[in-house]
């Protein structure tokens, strides 16, 4: 909830460039769209199909409608908070990281007007349809932290190598969340998101418009390989052999963006001060 004032830099600069049209006075764009804007007093230049009938023979004197521009934007946020995702060397985990990204995305699509969901892969699922304003966003902060605190809270996995269940399912449940035209982003690490998952993605990013932001951690981008001792949370205790035949995040991300996802990295270390430009960016092409 405290990242709201970050959203809100930089949103007249965006609400600009989007108006496609010069000058310094930034207004709300009208197009053929079915809401009604206003009737006002015919122009040199108007477009003869939009004037209003009814209007006209009352008054005596052209009238046109105006309308709306057509646009319902609805995003569905979809966080990877499964055990891989608990993970992290310099100021956050990589699911704190995750979490904070989407919370600043949420913030200005509900600040311009949309309509956002979240879907949260978990131990305990989180599946919130979207819905606009403060109310909605403050239902998708408390989602994301009821659901992190369960993640957390989860009891290890027997095999801390083979803990994360498959992406698969959770990118369904997202999906099925969306509203005709809508997006959908994904914030992982994309570590282990299972068998099948890039032909998953590769199929749903021709029917929808599909995002991804993969957040990675300082040590898997430079790792020393070596060998490192590592203990879980249930007492045991082993040694993992770390070597470069792993492929980085920048290898990951190429990957999945010649599948056909929008796609940009997310560094831990640069904490929300270093997302909001990016998630600026995120939200232009949404």
């Amino acid at each position: 909830m405290g990242l709201r004032h970050l959203a809100r830099r930089g949103a007249g600069a965006t609400t600009k460039a989007r108006s496609g049209l010069p000058g310094g006075i930034v207004t709300r764009r009208r197009g053929r769209g079915t809401e009604p804007d206003d009737v006002r007093l015919w122009a040199e230049g108007d477009d003869v199909r939009h004037i209003d009938r009814n209007a006209t023979a009352r008054t005596g004197t052209l009238h046109v409608r105006t309308h709306h521009d057509e646009r319902d934007r609805a995003v569905v946020l979809l966080a990877d908070f499964r055990p891989s995702m608990l993970f992290g060397t310099r100021r956050a985990l990589r699911s704190v990281a995750a979490a904070e990204a989407l919370a600043l995305l949420g913030w200005r699509i509900a600040g311009d007007g949309g309509r956002v969901g979240l879907c949260v892969a978990a131990p305990e699922p989180v599946a919130l349809p979207p819905r606009g304003g403060g109310r909605g966003m403050a239902a998708l902060c408390q989602g994301l932290a009821r659901a992190h605190e369960a993640a957390l809270a989860a009891p290890p996995h027997a095999d801390p190598l083979h803990a994360d269940p498959p992406l698969g399912p959770t990118l369904e449940r997202a999906r099925a969340l969306l509203p005709a035209g809508g997006h959908l982003v994904l914030a992982s690490a994309l570590d282990a998101p299972g068998d099948g998952f890039a032909e998953s993605v590769a199929a749903l990013a021709e029917r929808i418009s599909l995002s991804l932001i993969l957040v990675s951690d300082p040590f898997e981008r430079a790792a020393p390989p070596g060998l490192y001792p590592y203990a879980t949370p249930d007492g045991r205790r082993g040694t993992a052999r770390i070597g470069r035949t792993r492929p980085t995040p920048v290898d990951r991300l190429a990957a999945y963006t010649r599948l056909g996802l929008a796609g940009l990295r997310l560094d831990t270390e640069l904490g929300p001060e270093g997302f909001a430009p990016l998630m600026e960016r995120l939200d232009a092409v949404l």
